[in-house]
């Protein structure tokens, strides 16, 4: 059994050049982590892994007593995003691989009922799960959608606030999902991200398939992550918080802003 955050070194490597390529590993591993096949980052019990959102201090009592297993069970993050900055009310947030539907169920409680979360997957059986776990929790102000961050199914300029939590350093084409970001946030809209980065190029042995998928083969200098955010055109970009997570890699949590549009 393998899990989803950190390489198998049995895998036999490949050179993963096509996106198509990694994008179907990625759906097939998180369907793994959806239906309970892979944990991640841990044990494979299901004590363990509904234990790992509580040792990022998430505000679980915020949803309830009694939280279900199922919410937090296929949690994939490497950080908490809503610790970054607050949340006010009504304002509107989306979720970039939004997974089970954790981190969006958290949003909207912070929300309220006059806001709304857009919880964005593009595995079915994550989305299938967080549905189920919406319903379980009875939240009205939450909608997940189908579809890809390079890509967003998101209207212009109609979003306050972007959380992700480690899942951006899976895509082949990060500019591209920067460049949306900046694309669906509205002037003075923020960007919170939990995240693994690189310190220097990683070796070509950590960018097997299962490294890729694992959150380890497709990050990237800390250094290169800021500047694609910049070059996006985000402004105040800065590193929140960083530590070592493993060997040449980094935990990072990083805001940025949209900025407010000048008047000529």
């Amino acid at each position: 059994m393998s899990e989803c955050c950190g390489p198998d070194t049995g895998q036999t490597l490949l050179n993963l050049v096509d996106e198509t390529d990694i994008k179907a590993a990625i759906r097939a591993r998180y369907t793994q982590v959806a239906t309970g096949e892979t944990s991640c980052c841990g044990s494979p019990t299901d004590q363990s892994r509904s234990q790992r959102p509580r040792d990022y201090d998430y505000e679980l009592s915020i949803l309830g007593d009694g939280v279900p297993v199922s919410v937090l069970d296929s949690f994939a993050g490497c950080g908490n995003p809503l610790a970054i900055d607050a949340l006010d009310r009504g304002e509107v947030v989306l979720d970039l691989g939004s997974g089970a539907g954790l981190d969006c169920f958290l949003a909207a409680k912070k929300v309220g009922p006059e806001g709304q979360v857009i919880g964005l997957d593009m595995t079915d059986a994550m989305l299938e799960k967080a549905h189920k776990n919406q319903a379980l929790l009875g939240l009205a102000n939450v909608e997940f959608r189908k579809g890809e961050m390079e890509q967003m199914p998101i209207a212009d300029a109609s979003i306050d606030v972007i959380i992700s939590n480690c899942v951006i350093n899976l895509s082949p084409d990060k500019d591209r999902v920067f460049g949306e970001a900046h694309r669906v946030l509205r002037p003075g809209g923020r960007l919170m991200i939990a995240d693994i980065a690189t310190v220097g190029e990683l070796p070509a042995e950590l960018r097997s398939t299962e490294s890729w998928t694992g959150c380890i083969g497709g990050a990237i200098p800390l250094d290169d992550y800021l500047g694609k955010l910049k070059a996006a055109g985000f402004a105040d970009v800065q590193v929140v918080t960083s530590h070592e997570w493993q060997p040449l890699m980094l935990s990072v949590k990083i805001k940025a802003v949209k900025a407010q549009q000048r008047c000529v």
